[in-house]
């Protein structure tokens, strides 16, 4: 029952925190030097004035401020995003069309990154000081330092380019039919259909791009793991357990890992909804039609319902994460209750 109204209490919480970033995001975009009728209208439509108003009565840009807001919010309860000026679709079918691409990305990237990263942080933990820990730590600290942009070249030059391991930028190659369309993640709409060929393919044109936004996070678990294990594993309780007899590899995973664990769930949480949130200049280098790619092309053309669009989905995104973050603290650790 605790549970029940402190979920009630966090979604009535996000609906606040939407309101408030929309009315945020409304702002800011009016802020931004520059008018939209620039970037699309050709020289010889800016110079005749009737079609430039005829533009701005057409996306309401010649109504009062507070006259546009109020249209927004309207539109936005009736779950209307607006209307991309760029594309002149729906933002809502727009972020439908290149959103799963970063939903597929993000969670094999998480995926690699809690895999490796609590790998690493473990072995560190155990064998401290020693030339494992030297090595897994340089690896840890380099995923974090390394400029996601440049480790995305510099995959792409060694295993595309000299070794043929990559399959190359996309999400499937030049020749290739994506599967009809269920989830939009090719992956898994392949393996719904026994496309397994599709599927591998699909499978391999993520896993770089993955890698690479992977990294980043997977230092940060490793750092963390490692500190909040070794913290773990000095109290009372673990030297107890080594008095008793048991294995440090039973001492580790039955007594230290689940309370060293619960600053990782933070690190994986905040991590994947950053990657939710896209990765421009990686999405870029990969050809990956993500949001990442759809908000930079939103920003660069001053298309204000798009990044409005993009900046709601990534806030959502965040508080439902965080969310789900906070009842897996209480599944872990049963100390927690929610009152």
């Amino acid at each position: 029952m605790g549970l029940l109204k402190y979920i009630s209490r966090r979604v009535l919480f996000l609906v606040i925190l939407v309101f408030g970033i929309t009315t945020m995001v409304f702002l800011l975009t009016q802020l931004v030097p520059g008018e939209p009728e620039l970037a699309y209208l050709s020289q010889r439509s800016l110079s005749d004035p009737e079609v430039v108003a005829a533009f701005r009565a057409r996306w309401g840009l010649d109504q009062p401020l507070y006259v546009q807001y109020i249209t927004y919010i309207k539109n936005l309860a009736q779950g209307d995003l607006g209307t991309s000026f760029r594309t002149n679709q729906p933002v809502l079918v727009d972020l439908k069309q290149y959103l799963p691409a970063t939903i597929e990305l993000a969670v094999i990237a998480i995926i690699i990154a809690a895999v490796f990263g609590i790998l690493f942080g473990v072995l560190s933990a155990i064998w401290q000081n020693s030339w494992v820990d030297h090595v897994l730590r340089t690896i840890s600290v380099t995923g974090v330092s390394i400029p996601s942009f440049w480790f995305a070249l510099l995959v792409l030059y060694v295993f595309y380019f000299q070794l043929g391991w990559s399959p190359g930028p996309g999400r499937l190659g030049a020749w290739s039919t994506a599967p009809d369309p269920i989830t939009n993640l090719y992956i898994i709409d392949a393996l719904i259909q026994k496309q397994w060929a599709v599927a591998g393919e699909a499978f391999r044109h993520v896993f770089w791009p993955a890698l690479v936004l992977g990294a980043f996070t997977m230092g940060l678990i490793t750092r963390t793991n490692r500190s909040s294990l070794l913290e773990t594993m000095s109290m009372d309780y673990i030297r107890t357990a080594r008095a008793k007899g048991l294995g440090e590899v039973a001492v580790v995973t039955r007594h230290a890992f689940g309370n060293a664990f619960i600053p990782v769930i933070t690190v994986i949480g905040l991590g994947f909804g950053n990657l939710l949130g896209g990765a421009v200049l990686v999405e870029t280098i990969f050809s990956w039609p993500g949001i990442g790619m759809y908000a930079y092309r939103s920003a660069v053309s001053l298309d204000f319902p798009a990044i409005s669009g993009v900046a709601l989905v990534i806030a959502v995104n965040y508080v439902v994460i965080n969310l789900i973050v906070d009842i897996i603290y209480g599944i872990i650790d049963p100390r927690i209750r929610y009152q």
